[in-house]
């Protein structure tokens, strides 16, 4: 029975790729199983384990929410229990897909180099260590015991990094190299890494979602997954062997996934960023709630039409439905997507979703207000969260912090967040203006 082994088996996952997976199992053929790899926690795993690994998904549509059993996992494998388990499953010759969601920090790539960042404490540890902890260091370990029979083997990222599988062929190649691993011509000849774009807002499952799951199933409901009804998924076409018919059930197997990519990183991502911190600051919890707000909606309009200039023209035709389909899924108020949850790791998605924008746009000599109001927004919440004492969700909190502690003034904050970012400035008029806009949104409960 063919495999797949994900690695980071959580809520978007078990809403998206495994969602995928069931359906296209459900047209006949090869039935496919997924084995689920938690990277640290045992807690998921246990609770799906007395049922075989299924839970009921909710899909939130206008109508109410559909529920749907998905019942495709074998087993959950837990890294820190046991990571060589994991090797083995990747080695395993029924496995024909490694996929993961990781997020951007699980790349482990040096921000400046884009290359492994072997000096990290985690990819350092795994260098030394032949049961690593990390995504990058069990799959170059997996892939390197695979290499003994030369089995043909694709690795998918399910993730919001642009490039995603250029990225992570970096990071394995980079990783297996320094560990002395010798399979750069196994995976040159027999491994493939396919970009792909996902995109199934999930947010995190609350007791009143089991609540509510439950009472719709008629059963205890300890891990279900709630999730909207739009669902996108666009595959590069470059896999090794077999696939799940995922281009039966409405994955979009395409040459290049690139425009997709760049659609979705500046308009959806780049809103919820900016309504994430923005809508924080103002004193909003929920997407639905900050997106209502009228400046923070005119902010997102403008900033989707800063952002559309800077598209491909290959995405163009789509772009006013997109557009309208993402006002549509952030007003549902019944997801109470949590802004916090979006507001973490900013420091590695700005660079991917608002930085290019301004970039592009100021190499035209054309000016991006808006987009200059999403980093202010970002700029603000980082200081209002220090100076309250509150830690930052994000890899870099510790120098984030020591940029807001170290800031006489609100221009010092600007100029080393802007370095922080390596945004190329368009010059000191917008810089005044960023500071204008990080100053407005510091004062409780006004927005600039």
């Amino acid at each position: 029975m063919p495999r797949i082994v994900h690695l980071g088996f959580g809520n978007f996952h078990r809403a998206h790729q495994a969602w995928y997976t069931a359906a296209a199992n459900a047209l006949g053929g090869p039935a496919w199983t997924i084995t689920g790899v938690s990277m640290r926690r045992s807690d998921l795993r246990d609770a799906l384990a007395s049922d075989g690994f299924a839970y009921t998904l909710g899909i939130r549509g206008t109508e109410g929410i559909e529920v749907q059993r998905i019942a495709v996992h074998d087993s959950v494998l837990v890294v820190p229990e046991n990571p060589q388990a994991v090797i083995d499953a990747i080695a395993d010759p029924e496995t024909q897909i490694v996929s993961l969601t990781v997020t951007e920090k699980g790349y482990h790539l040096h921000p400046a180099t884009g290359e492994p960042d072997l000096k990290g404490a985690a990819l350092a540890a795994d260098l030394v260590n032949p049961l690593p902890s990390t995504a990058i260091g069990i799959l170059a370990r997996g892939l390197a015991q695979r290499a003994a029979t030369n089995a043909p083997i694709t690795v998918l990222s399910c993730d919001n990094v642009s490039g995603n599988g250029r990225k992570l062929r970096r990071a394995v190649e980079g990783f297996a190299a320094a560990a002395g691993l010798d399979i750069g011509a196994y995976i040159t000849a027999h491994v493939r890494f396919p970009d792909s774009m996902v995109d199934r807002i999930t947010p995190a499952t609350t007791d009143a979602a089991r609540a509510e799951i439950a009472a719709l199933t008629g059963r205890s409901e300890p891990q279900p997954v709630l999730t909207e009804a739009f669902s996108e998924w666009i595959v590069e076409d470059d896999f090794a062997g077999p696939r799940p018919d995922w281009g039966a059930v409405g994955v979009e197997i395409v040459p290049d996934v690139a425009p997709f990519e760049a659609r979705k990183l500046r308009l959806l991502n780049a809103a919820h960023s900016c309504l994430a911190y923005a809508g924080q600051l103002v004193g909003h919890r929920y997407v639905h709630e900050a997106i209502r707000d009228p400046h923070l909606r005119r902010v997102v309009e403008g900033l989707w039409d800063e952002a559309v200039s800077t598209l491909p023209a290959s995405v163009a035709a789509t772009i006013p439905a997109y557009r309208a389909a993402l006002l549509d899924r952030f007003e549902v108020e019944a997801m109470r997507h949590e802004l916090a949850q979006i507001a973490q790791d900013g420091s590695l998605k700005l660079p991917l979703r608002l930085v290019p924008v301004l970039e592009q746009r100021a190499a035209r000599n054309e000016a991006s207000p808006n987009v200059t109001q999403a980093v202010a927004a970002w700029l603000a919440f980082i200081r209002r969260e220090v100076e309250a004492g509150r830690d930052l969700a994000d890899p870099a909190s510790t120098d984030l912090t020591a940029i807001v502690q170290e800031a006489t003034d609100t221009p010092a904050l600007c100029r080393a967040g802007v370095t922080f970012l390596d945004m190329k400035v368009p010059g000191p008029a917008w810089l005044a203006e960023l500071v204008r806009a990080v100053d407005a949104f510091s004062r409780p409960s006004v927005t600039p």
